[in-house]
């Protein structure tokens, strides 16, 4: 019979250490058993014959024949693989992810690219580590019931997608590590102390700064000048909106225009601010990262493009899906990084002691035939720093 090898024990991954012949167990029941009953032509020793019945009699009386106690030890050497393998799961690894919305773009591509990078770094699905990925709404209520769940599971560590999964799982446990990825600023968020050392069980991988926001505007600005007036929509109750809003309403006055603030919560609440948004010309859009504009990222981009209104993402798939400019991380590449922090906690680092990481690759996508349709023209220098044109 075959166990599975826990990473903990390098010998035990050589399967041939381990496997067990039935000549060879049956050899260590008959050696066993002349523990007891010396065999004088085997071994040549002298024959020890009890000095009574009471020799071979048990505390409470009963009489245990020889082959009741051959087959007693030979039982027991051929369960004794079975309860090994019953128990060497509970040696393997279990990695809580908290993920989001499933359905949402890039979703599959960013726990695939996260399951690469702990390949990469020798932690193998089903065979040393469990992932158990939980996928929902996003919202504050139901990301406490998978928390709950999760928790309940033990597992070695959690990777949490967002500031709300993050902040949630801060106030549920102080003990179980946590690796977060996407999450704006965590020490204006109070995520965690201090970007070197964060301390207590988490850290992860941030994804904006507020001040970006500012980037979005001056990007929004150059495509389309004649800009006066931009809505800013996010989530409403969404842990980031506050600090987006303040940093971009800060910079709105140095590019000229009015920053109109968008909360909403739902598709409806979506089209609405939209339509009423578009009753006064010279407006634009800007989309704050959070789960409402990844659920209704269609729905968003098709508003913009019938109201003719010049629009800023802040990920790849708008602009693939037809969006006008996304400016912003290339997420994957986060959630491959992610694993690695995942991987040393795994083998015994503290999560207090790896320092909150950055960023790495930001990308400019512009998609020329959306431009094209809203009647404007790329500057040149705007084109010189995209890392896309769509055609």
């Amino acid at each position: 019979m075959r166990q599975r090898a826990s990473s903990a024990d390098p010998d035990a991954l050589d399967p041939k250490r381990h496997r067990v012949s039935l000549k060879s167990r049956s050899a260590a029941v008959f050696c066993r058993a002349e523990v007891c009953y010396p065999s004088v032509r085997k071994h040549r020793r002298r024959r020890q014959h009890p000095a009574s019945i009471h020799d071979l009699q048990p505390a409470d009386g009963v009489i245990m024949k020889r082959r009741e106690f051959i087959s007693l030890l030979g039982g027991a050497a051929l369960t004794w693989p079975l309860v090994a393998r019953a128990q060497q799961p509970e040696g393997m690894r279990l990695i809580g992810v908290l993920m989001g919305i499933e359905s949402g773009p890039d979703a599959r591509t960013r726990i695939a690219a996260f399951r690469q990078g702990l390949r990469e770094a020798g932690w193998i699905d089903d065979r040393n580590v469990r992932i158990d990925v939980i996928w929902g709404p996003g919202d504050a209520e139901h990301v406490r019931a998978d928390i709950a769940e999760l928790v309940r599971k033990s597992p070695n560590v959690i990777l949490a997608n967002g500031p709300v999964p993050t902040l949630e799982l801060q106030k549920t446990t102080r003990s179980t590590p946590i690796v977060f990825v996407q999450v704006p600023d965590p020490v204006d968020l109070g995520v965690v102390m201090n970007i070197a050392r964060p301390g207590a069980n988490i850290t992860g991988f941030t994804h904006f700064e507020m001040a970006f926001a500012g980037k979005w505007l001056e990007a929004l600005k150059e495509i389309a000048p004649r800009t006066r007036r931009v809505m800013f929509m996010s989530l409403a109750g969404h842990p980031a909106w506050p600090g987006f809003l303040r940093t971009i309403t800060a910079s709105a006055p140095s590019f000229g225009v009015e920053v109109v603030p968008a909360a909403v919560s739902n598709a409806a609440e979506v089209e609405h601010a939209v339509e009423e948004f578009a009753r006064e010309p010279n407006g634009g859009l800007i989309v704050s990262p959070s789960p409402i504009a990844s659920i209704h990222s269609n729905l968003i981009i098709g508003l913009a493009a019938r109201h003719r209104i010049p629009a800023v993402y802040p990920f790849r798939f708008y602009a693939s899906d037809g969006g006008l400019v996304s400016f912003g991380i290339n997420s994957a590449d986060l959630f491959r990084r992610a694993a690695s922090y995942v991987d040393r906690i795994l083998r015994g680092e503290k999560a207090a002691d790896l320092p909150v990481q950055a960023p790495t690759k930001f990308e400019l996508v512009i998609n020329a035939k959306t431009a094209k349709a809203l009647g404007l023209d790329i500057p040149p220098t705007l084109l010189a720093r995209a890392d896309e044109i769509i055609e």
